[in-house]
């Protein structure tokens, strides 16, 4: 069985990344799988531990830090957020596709950790848009999301960093493209040479 592949999925809030998980992940059952993190902050109503987030406090978070036991983290404010190690491995060991929905200051330590994990930069059409988007949830003060506008303008800044951009002004067109890219991703010499071991001992 091939090694299964870790795909990084960043981009500024509002630009319809999680939407595009979601529909990924339902176009690819049993075959993609979310990634869960582990964060310090509190639950809020209608969180679920271990669906939306593993939730620990500081004291555990620390302890897997230093045990090794996460793949990656940072601390936002006075909250650590972060990928467990452990139920990735299983997954890539499964063979499965493993989807990492990060920041980009967790998808530059991916990239510096696991050089062959595809990271997808998902950008909006404009920051028009991007701000229209984050208007219409009518859930924000001014205030947060001129913040979001601004952190999203140093987000995009690095998005060259990604090995793909994905422009997300027709979801289902965005979704297709991230499909694409994982299942081509899946057909690279480096994930076949198992395959090719197989047939030339099978000839």
């Amino acid at each position: 069985m091939s090694k299964g592949q870790l795909v990084v999925i960043s981009g500024p809030s509002g630009c319809g990344k999680d939407t595009i998980i979601s529909k990924v992940l339902e176009k690819m059952k049993n075959e993609a799988f979310l990634s869960i993190s582990m964060t310090t902050r509190a639950m809020r109503p209608g969180d679920t531990d271990g669906v939306d987030y593993y939730f620990v406090d500081v004291k555990q978070f620390e302890k897997n830090i230093a045990d090794d036991k996460m793949l990656e983290y940072a601390k936002y404010g006075a909250n650590y957020y972060g990928t467990p190690l452990e139920p990735v491995e299983k997954m890539l060991e499964d063979g499965k596709t493993v989807i990492l929905n990060i920041e980009v200051q967790g998808g530059a330590n991916i990239r510096r950790l696991i050089p062959e994990a595809v990271e997808i930069f998902v950008l909006p059409p404009s920051l028009e848009v991007l701000e229209k988007r984050l208007r219409s949830r009518g859930t924000d003060s001014e205030e947060s999301i001129l913040t979001r506008l601004e952190i999203a303008k140093n987000e995009i800044k690095v998005a060259s960093e990604y090995d793909y951009i994905v422009v997300n002004d027709e979801l289902e067109k965005a979704v297709e493209d991230i499909m694409s890219i994982i299942r081509a991703n899946q057909l690279c010499t480096n994930k076949m040479k198992n395959l090719i071991c197989e047939v030339i001992c099978n000839a």
